[in-house]
This record gives structure tokens, sequence and C-alpha cells, in this order.
């Protein structure tokens, strides 16, 4: 019995690792088609340099976690939201207004009042938290207030929050005394995250991180709100008829998943940038995140995995640029193919569940399955007279003749 029991789980293991990792030998296969379609430099040369960029030395390891922190933090986001059945494609724009909201607080507060650094430093990362989870809850409140769809919504508030920043450093945060270039002014010391260890560049935004990743764990499978919202993500009219608050769950879902993603703004703000200015959202954290959450299946362990794996593709691709003729946006297009690679398996997954919900085993008159139809009696069936058992039957026979 205990050795089926771990049969079960390595067949459960290997169930979950395997559509992502043929998505990702998928999406290699058709990045090294671009290679040798668009450069001379072979793709297992390619592949090697940005490997060597990636995970090559202590440097490249540190490099690859730093440029995955944010990538995890708006996969958390879609997570949190994709377990409550909501399709959270906003995580760019909740980071975008995380970072926005924070970067007034660290700039602007001091110019009022002097604060110390253990007051300054949590007050902006729960406005960078706010300022994402109250975008969030926006589009919750339009999706159960209006029946607005979020998919819809996230997008058009992901194209506001971009203007807003716009704004924002061309106008009331604008540095002052600059005249060039729309930036706000630079982070004080009390709103700044420090490396972990002197000399090293991994930041105390990575310990934040591995406690939301824990609190994400906690939260969906140890808490009954957690449960509440996965049974919602699962069956929305079985949790209705379980007596579950549907818009309750939904608004608490998005709250939650805006606060993780503009939690993930802030920290990059406080711990690397440093300044908000018009180039500080040229990658794009949002949609990255959504694949890094597809490829991790949502789970705690797997969206960590996936993005050190996004990390090390941004982190190594600008080595490959550098060392060969191969630009970096190769690894753009391997993570949108990812997307789409998951996004299919998902899609058929669908389609066979609806084939067997329309398709029920036929039963006879004590309830046993009948047996599998021949197909050179099939005419002669078809042209049986069919038992007529109550009224509703018989007019339905009397109307098809």
């Amino acid at each position: 019995m205990e050795g089926t029991s771990v049969r079960q789980k390595i067949g459960v293991i290997l169930e979950a690792l395997y559509y992502p990792i043929m998505a990702l030998l998928a999406s290699f296969l058709i990045g090294s088609i671009v290679i040798l379609l668009t450069s001379s430099t072979s793709p297992l040369a390619a592949y090697s340099f940005m490997l060597k960029g990636a995970f090559g030395s202590m440097a490249a390891w540190q490099d690859t976690i730093i440029k995955a922190i944010p990538f995890v933090f708006t996969a958390l986001s879609f997570s949190v939201a994709r377990r409550c059945g909501i399709i959270n494609l906003g995580a760019e724009g909740q980071f975008i207004m995380g970072a926005l909201l924070a970067t007034v607080v660290a700039v602007q507060l001091p110019l009022a009042v002097a604060l110390p650094k253990f007051i300054h430093l949590p007050i902006t990362l729960i406005a960078g938290f706010l300022g994402g989870a109250l975008y969030g809850l926006l589009v919750a409140v339009l999706k159960v207030q209006f029946g607005a769809s979020e998919l819809i919504t996230t997008i058009m508030l992901n194209y506001i929050a971009r203007y807003l920043v716009s704004f924002a450093v061309n106008g009331p945060l604008k540095e002052p005394g600059q005249s060039t270039y729309p930036q706000s002014a630079r982070f004080p010391e009390t709103a700044s995250l420090g490396s972990i260890v002197p000399g090293v560049r991994l930041h105390w935004g990575l310990v934040i991180l591995l406690i939301c990743v824990v609190l994400y764990y906690l939260y969906q499978w140890k808490t009954s709100k957690g449960f509440e919202a996965r049974i919602v993500g699962f069956n929305p009219s079985a949790g209705e008829y379980a007596g579950i608050n549907i818009k309750a769950a939904t608004l608490r879902s998005l709250f939650i998943a805006g606060g993780l993603a503009g939690l993930g703004g802030c920290i990059e703000m406080v711990s690397i940038q440093m300044r908000l200015h018009m180039t500080s959202f040229s990658v794009s954290y949002g949609f990255t995140g959504i694949a890094v959450a597809l490829l991790g299946s949502l789970n705690p362990v797997g969206v960590v995995v996936a993005g050190v794996l996004f990390g090390g593709l941004s982190a190594g691709s600008l080595s490959m640029e550098v060392m060969t003729d191969v630009k970096s946006s190769v690894a753009l297009i391997i993570q949108a193919f990812v997307i789409l690679f998951i996004a299919g398996r998902r899609m058929f997954t669908i389609r066979r569940k609806r084939h067997f919900r329309y398709h029920p085993v036929a039963q006879d008159e004590m309830g046993l399955p009948l047996p599998a139809p021949d197909e050179k009696d099939a005419t002669h069936r078809e042209q049986m007279p069919r038992l007529v058992t109550d009224k509703t039957d018989e007019d339905e026979v009397e109307g098809g003749n």
C-alpha cells in the first residue's frame, strides 16, 4: 500500500511536469528555427552563450535571480486570481501602480516630515501593495457590480497605468531642476532595500518574495477563504449552492492579486531602479508573469522554478546578443510560444471534458451500461422504434413523426 501511494505521487508529479517540459522543448525548437533564419550562428552555440550568461557564474546567478523576482511577483498575482476562476491580465498595470504609489510615498513624504528608515521603508512597501491592490479591486468591482469582463477591463487599465506614470514624471513627480529627462527624484536611503550580504547584489526583496510564496501556499491550501476561492474557480455553481459568497471571493482574490503585483513593482523601485522614469517598465513584467504562472501550473514551487528559468532567459539573452549576432528578442519569441503551447494544452483539456460531458454512457432498463454498438447494426438500430416511457417521450415521438 505504501509503494502504491509513492507510485501515485510520482505519477502525479510526472504528469504535472510533462506539459511544461514539452512546451519548453517545442518553444526552444522554434527559437532554433528563428536563429537559423536570422543569423549565421548555430542554435547550439547561441543557447550555450545564453546558458553561460544565465547560470555560468555566481554573478550570472545573481543577475538571473534579480530579474526573476518581479516575474514571480506578477506570476503569483495571476495565480491567486486564476485559482478563483479569474483571468487577471492586469498584473502589468497593477505592477505599475504599485511602483507609482511607492514613488509618491518614498519621494514626497520626506518633504513633509523626517522619518527614520524603519518607519519610512515599511510605509513605502505598504503603499506599493495598496497601489496594486486597489487597482485590482477596481477590476473586481466592475466585474461583480456591472458584469464587465475582466479580460477587457484589465487590458484597458494597463494602458491607463502607463499614462498615469507619464503624467506623473512629466508633472508633479518630476525631479526639481531636471528639464530634459522626465523622471522622479532619487529615492532616499530611508526608502531603499539594501543587499542581503555586503558585496552581493541580491537584495532583501528576495526574502520578501519567498515570504509571499509561503503565504500564497498557506492562503490557498490551509485557509477556509482560500478553499472557497478554489471551489469558486473550479465550479462557481457548486460554490454558490454550497453557500459561498461569489462576489466576496472575487473581490478578495483580485485585491490580493493586485497587491502582490503592486508589491513587486514597489520592490523593483526601492531595490533596483531607485527612481521612477519613462523607461522603468520597458520589460513586460505582467505578461511575462502570466507565462511563468502557466509554466509553473499555478503551483508555488513551480512558479518559483519557472520564474528563475525566465529570469535566466532574460539575463542570458543579453549575453547571447553580445557574444553572437543573435538578437535578444529570441528570448521573447520563446516566452510567447511557451504561453501558446501551455494555453493550447488547456484548451485541449477543456474540449476533452466537454466530449465526455455530452456523450454519457447508454444504459438499459436496469441501469446497466449497454455494450458498444457495432457499425453494421447502426442502420438497423436507427430504424427500431423507441421505447416510450412517459407522456413527455410520447409527445416527442409524435412530434418527431
